[in-house]
């Protein structure tokens, strides 16, 4: 009887370690959701390299799979629910979609603050360490950027001053991006990048503020004839984006597959990101110049009056940040001296 007993025991510890043992090699898929087509760069460069990574380090336990093109449903500006609901464990977005959702971090979309596009990266993504615990409830931060200084397409003329820009309809990528067309004259059209094309092939707009890199796939380069660059050692405007983990799913992993997470996130993860957007951003650039589209700059005293009539909107944004009870001049300050900090 008792060694009955001892043997009932040496198997029923057995049967719960085979189990621990099957749970911790137990594999897990990560749904990863985005909104653009898989030819896109982001999905190719950055998106399918960072799965292929996590699935090495985890040696096949954790893999992703991918929903480009929102095939989970649903439009892109619901991708920040999405994650936070659990539909999707991972996804990219853009802030700019659900305005008013991240109303501190957005500081870095304001006019002419940005620079390169890793030094941009990494300043973003201090500025979110310090700042973003509100903004980012329920979700966990993987990389955080900001695309390459958006050009003016522009459909069928040049604008080479102020007075050529005033009452031209005008894709915007972000909120602040509306505010500052609007600011430089122009009538600004707020839509997510896929509706952009039939926008502009239909002259619904006669301009769209995009960067480089979604050119060739949105055949932007090939429904406009001029490209209009800021100039300069600072953006006319970019938009910043966000790749994040849903909180609670992160949560569920052991911690061995937290460590590979958390090894291929933070700083110089997004600052990788940032710099695959500057290789698109030159395929991009290449297309337009291969169809012999015009690309040019503005002068520098024409640049100096679009970033001095632009200046309202910074000013507009203090004013906003300080009515929700932080010091929004502090925080303008802060996000530029880090850009600065990594522009050197």
């Amino acid at each position: 009887m008792k060694m009955r007993k001892i043997a009932a025991g040496l198997c029923a510890a057995l049967s719960l370690g085979a189990a621990a043992s099957s749970a911790q090699a137990q594999e897990v898929v990560l749904k990863v959701a985005h909104f653009l087509p898989p030819v896109t760069p982001m999905h190719a460069q950055v998106i399918v390299p960072w799965c292929d990574r996590i699935e090495t380090q985890s040696q096949g336990r954790m893999k992703c799979q991918i929903y480009p093109a929102m095939q989970l449903g649903g439009t892109p500006p619901q991708l920040l629910n999405q994650v936070r609901d659990g539909v999707a464990d991972i996804v990219w977005t853009l802030p700019g979609y659900t305005p008013g959702r991240f109303p501190l971090s957005e500081v870095f979309e304001l006019p002419f603050i940005s620079t390169t596009h890793e030094a941009t990266a990494r300043a973003l993504w201090d500025f979110v360490e310090t700042h973003g615990a509100k903004e980012f409830e329920g979700v966990k931060p993987i990389a955080t950027w900001t695309n390459g200084p958006n050009v003016l397409n522009l459909r069928d003329r040049r604008v080479d001053t102020l007075e050529d820009f005033k009452g031209m309809k005008v894709r915007a990528p972000s909120r602040l991006g509306n505010k500052m067309l609007t600011a430089l004259g122009a009538t600004a059209v707020g839509m997510p990048v896929p509706q952009m094309t039939e926008a502009l092939s239909k002259g619904v707009i006669e301009a769209g503020l995009v960067a480089w890199e979604v050119v060739p796939a949105t055949k932007t380069h090939e429904l406009t004839r001029f490209h209009l660059e800021s100039g300069g050692g600072r953006a006319m405007t970019t938009a910043t984006m966000i790749y994040v983990m849903n909180q609670k799913k992160y949560d569920s992993l052991p911690a061995d597959l937290k460590k590979v997470i958390d090894d291929n996130s933070g700083r110089e993860t997004s600052a990788w990101v940032a710099a695959e957007h500057l290789r698109a951003d030159t395929v991009g650039r290449n297309a337009a110049a291969a169809r012999g589209n015009t690309i040019y700059q503005l002068s520098p005293a024409e640049s100096a009056r679009w970033e001095a009539a632009a200046a309202p909107v910074t000013a507009e944004w203090v004013r906003e940040a300080s009515e929700k009870g932080v010091d929004g001049r502090k925080l303008y300050e802060e996000a530029r001296a880090l850009v600065d900090k990594y522009s050197q």
